[in-house]
């Protein structure tokens, strides 16, 4: 990006920090008096949404009254558990740490998932790794998806994935979000505490989240902030730098994977800036100038943008009741 565009994006995206925190603790503080509830559970992945939701449910509850959940399982990245202990620590938040992975092997989680993968990969077995990347949308096309998976040796295979197969991973894979998920509850009801969502503005309103699991939650303090101003969050407050200075991952599959090399079409801090302009009805040339970008792929970002609100619209819906009640 050129220095000026980016510096008009970053006004747009300017907020007064302190007045942002004051008005969520007051407005947080506020839905837990009204749910009757004594405090808040924040599931910590060593990721800067959860730091942020956890910084400011102290913040408006008292440290005190916020627990903390370390909720790894065998894939998990062990720096994401070092980050998050760091956090706990300087929020001096109590915790607690389960390891699901039990739980999932259960549910045959990775049974189920990697017998979906040797039917794209014959030979994905013990010792690989794997992820899946999407493409497709920035070029004008359908988003679809790869299945990438690392033998013991170091090799890389890449293939396109089928529609069933892909399904299945994900159906499979899902298994984590809504396991964690229960495991939240649990602890928020002999708590009588609430779960806290921890979605930024662009997970939201991208779908990016499972439902009944990531995207299930009493409380979403931070779901109308771009993923730009939550690390503005994360820097006033004064979180952990390398949580700040982090780049967003999943930490769902087992190879190393980048939210953008996942599901989002751009890096975060792009992203952020298409959808804003999205939203205020600025124009594909507009976006363009913005990112230092053509104008036809400005307008094959807006075009994947609402692809996937249409996709997802789903996720976002309560429970459909036939009649009224």
């Amino acid at each position: 990006m050129e220095p000026a565009k980016e510096l008009a994006g970053k006004e747009l995206l300017a907020l007064d920090y302190e007045r942002t925190i004051d008005d969520i603790a007051r407005q947080f503080k506020e839905v837990v008096v009204r749910f009757r509830k004594r405090g808040a559970v924040v599931a910590v992945s060593g990721g800067v949404d959860s730091a942020v939701c956890c910084a400011l449910a102290a913040r408006a509850l008292g440290p005190e009254r916020v627990l903390a959940l370390l909720l790894p399982e065998r894939e998990s990245s062990p720096n994401a558990e070092r980050l998050a202990l760091e956090l706990i620590d300087q929020l001096g938040v109590p915790y607690e740490r389960k390891d699901i992975t039990g739980a999932l092997e259960a549910l045959g989680c990775y049974e189920r998932r990697d017998a979906a993968i040797r039917a794209v990969i014959p030979e994905y077995g013990p010792g690989w790794r794997n992820k899946l990347a999407i493409a497709g949308g920035l070029a004008g096309q359908f988003n679809h998806f790869y299945l990438v998976a690392g033998s013991p040796q170091g090799e890389r295979i890449k293939k396109r994935l089928g529609l069933r197969e892909y399904l299945e991973i994900v159906a499979a894979t899902n298994f984590k979000q809504r396991t964690r998920k229960n495991v939240e509850y649990f602890h928020a009801d002999r708590l009588n505490y609430v779960v806290v969502g921890t979605p930024n503005k662009l997970e939201y309103d991208q779908g990016f989240f499972v439902k009944n699991g990531d995207g299930s939650a009493d409380i979403k303090p931070i779901a109308h902030l771009y993923k730009t101003q939550v690390y503005g969050l994360a820097r006033h407050m004064g979180l952990p730098s390398e949580i700040i200075n982090s780049t967003p991952t999943s930490d769902t599959y087992s190879l190393p994977q980048q939210q953008d090399d996942f599901y989002f079409a751009l890096p975060y801090a792009q992203l952020d800036i298409a959808l804003l302009y999205l939203e205020g009805g600025r124009s594909a040339r507009a976006l363009a100038e913005a990112l230092g970008i053509d104008e036809l792929a400005a307008a094959r970002v807006y075009a994947d943008i609402e692809a996937k609100r249409r996709t997802t619209r789903y996720l976002h819906e309560a429970p459909v009741l036939l009649k009224g009640v």
